[in-house]
């Protein structure tokens, strides 16, 4: 995969001057500008679009926060910040991560390892026709064809997908991983369910029989996952 172009924006210097440093350690990420502030970032990314922000959030003029909600199309966000009661504020813009200063080397490189993760996934998103994608588990890509997929199940930050003989556990979410699947190939039937709609043996009730599996089915989904299976 491409190098991974970030800005960083601290309105402290020592605090700039020590992302800097670790950035410049991981050969992945390609450092673009050092803003003191959200309005020099903003300047720069008119300028200079980039995949990735390493983002203060208490700054003059504007929070992080508040920069972030104003763009249309931001790009990946790891806050860097000395006040944890910002961190669900945070992580409901989507954020890649949330570090609270001091930053250790350590954690630092966990949270850019992270988001490298996410770009490798997103540049695997399968082109058209394509019958397999590429999954991260234990720390590495492993392939899986659509037709080995009996059901996928959601379980908040993380997704179980269930195959003819086993079980793999992938760190995403059941909507990215939806994004992914070949349309009508797969139905979901619950917020924390998605189908292989030919896996499907038998209905009884709210409950769809999936080779030894028992997957439900919402009452608020139930008139349209019948009209897909039951053609």
């Amino acid at each position: 995969m491409n190098n991974i172009t970030c800005i960083i924006t601290d309105d402290e210097p020592f605090a700039r001057k020590g992302l800097q440093g670790y950035v410049e350690k991981i050969g992945f990420l390609d450092l673009k500008g050092v803003c003191e502030d959200a309005l020099q970032l903003s300047d720069l990314l008119q300028k200079q679009p980039v995949d990735l922000l390493f983002l203060d959030i208490q700054m003059p003029h504007i929070s992080g926060i508040d920069f972030i909600k104003a763009l249309s199309n931001p790009p990946k966000v790891i806050f860097t910040t000395a006040f944890e009661q910002f961190a669900l504020q945070g992580f409901e813009l989507d954020v890649m991560d949330y570090l609270l200063k001091p930053i250790s080397y350590e954690r630092f490189l966990k949270a850019a390892w992270k988001t490298r993760d996410y770009f490798a996934l997103r540049e695997n998103v399968p082109a058209a026709n394509t019958p397999y994608i590429f999954i991260k588990v234990n720390g590495k890509l492993e392939k899986i064809n659509f037709d080995e997929m009996l059901f996928i199940e959601g379980m908040e930050n993380y997704v179980a997908i269930h195959l003819e003989n086993r079980k793999l556990i992938t760190h995403t979410t059941i909507k990215a991983l939806v994004d992914k699947l070949p349309q009508g190939q797969f139905i979901q039937t619950h917020k924390s369910y998605v189908v292989a709609i030919n896996k499907v043996d038998t209905i009884e009730g709210n409950t769809l029989h999936v080779k030894k599996h028992q997957v439900p089915v919402s009452k608020y989904l139930r008139e349209a996952v019948l009209g897909q299976i039951i053609k």
